[in-house]
């Protein structure tokens, strides 16, 4: 259940003590502040050590850290439940992360705590209530993760994502779903969040309630200014939005952003449209696919997404989810570091001396 954080837990971490210790939250002159910072989500290097896996991306040169904490990513770096019961291991997860010069960006638990089956729903809700508190005692003040989706009026077993408006079911469904499930659950879960410092950053995905920048916007009329978005734009791709214009959209609502490409093929794409069920592992046959940064849309695009983000005020981390099918963990992080390492802006601006 959503309730206050168990004070048993509490790691006697005060503010200085965080900035000491590698969490989130910045000082002058060093990581954020004006200027967006290249990192990347661990769980491509899953099957490392933690250690062995910073020393990686640290030698790569990104400079910060987003940790899966379970549901979807996993937590094989950082488990909630192990790291609020034990203050020492939570000290040596900051500590590991500060020596090598970064911050921990965001705690990551994609999930669907609005899944109709009760079991799955309360097992996703669980790992976010964790990820939660642990982003308080680490002094992280992002948690990333899916609006969920719920499925039709009770007794469905499975979600049911609502893309059309007609025949009526649907709207009746899609207005449901709505009043009865996300708008209450996010309302008393963005309450939570608050209480314990932390904002909630909902990627914007196909499959869950909110997929676009108008459901993004809806949720976050509902349920206040501690909702915000992890930008991805590769999901907007190929739903033939310009991420462009929805970064000048969504503005200060932007918390945290992924950096992920994708490439429409239009062989397919012009045949079969875009909404597609092939398996990613087909990917000769679908109408788009997830790709390096760089390889969906070139470093002059990616250019004008981090120019655009300087725009609105975003200053602070574009994570690298690596997801493409074509190439190894290693070679799609090195690619898109390279590629965002020329697209980011390093510098704060200077004085306009010409005006």
């Amino acid at each position: 259940m959503l309730g206050p954080a168990d004070p048993g837990l509490n790691l006697n971490l005060n503010k200085k003590d965080i900035l000491k210790s590698g969490g989130s939250a910045r000082r002058s002159g060093e990581l954020g502040g004006d200027v967006v910072r290249i990192g990347v989500l661990t769980v491509l290097f899953q099957q490392m050590p933690l250690e062995k896996a910073l020393d990686y991306i640290k030698k790569v040169g990104a400079e910060a850290v987003e940790l899966g904490t379970g549901n979807y990513p996993g937590n094989a770096h950082c488990d909630p439940k192990k790291l609020l019961a034990n203050d020492a291991a939570a000290n040596a997860l900051l500590k590991a992360v500060k020596d090598r010069g970064m911050i921990i960006s965001g705690l990551s638990c994609h999930g669907n705590p609005l899944h109709p089956q009760e079991s799955i729903a309360k097992a996703h809700h669980s790992v976010f209530e964790d990820t939660v508190m642990l982003a308080e005692k680490l002094g992280v003040d992002r948690v990333i993760g899916f609006s969920g989706c719920p499925g039709d009026p009770e007794g469905s077993k499975y979600p049911n994502w609502v893309t059309c408006p007609w025949p009526d079911d649907f709207s009746k469904i899609l207005e449901w779903q709505w009043k009865e499930k996300v708008i209450p659950y996010w309302k008393k879960a963005g309450d939570f969040a608050e209480t314990h410092g932390v904002k909630l950053c909902f990627e914007m995905h196909p499959g869950f309630v909110v997929y676009n920048t108008e459901t993004l916007l809806k949720l976050r009329a509902e349920v206040g200014k501690v909702v915000g978005a992890n930008f991805d734009p590769s999901h907007l791709f190929w739903q033939g939005i310009d991420p462009l214009r929805a970064v000048r959209k969504i503005g200060k609502a932007i918390f945290h952003v992924h950096a992920k490409d994708t490439a429409v093929d239009p062989m397919n794409a012009e045949v079969n449209g875009v909404l597609d069920t092939k398996s990613y592992g087909q990917a000769i046959a679908r109408s788009w696919m997830f790709r390096t940064v760089g390889y969906g849309h070139p470093v002059d695009w990616w250019r004008k997404f981090v120019s655009e983000l300087r725009l609105v005020g975003y200053d602070y981390v574009l994570s690298i989810e690596h997801e493409d099918s074509l190439m190894s963990a290693e070679e799609g992080f090195k690619k898109a570091f390279a590629a965002l390492k020329e697209a980011v802006i390093a510098e704060r601006p200077g004085a306009m001396w010409w005006a």
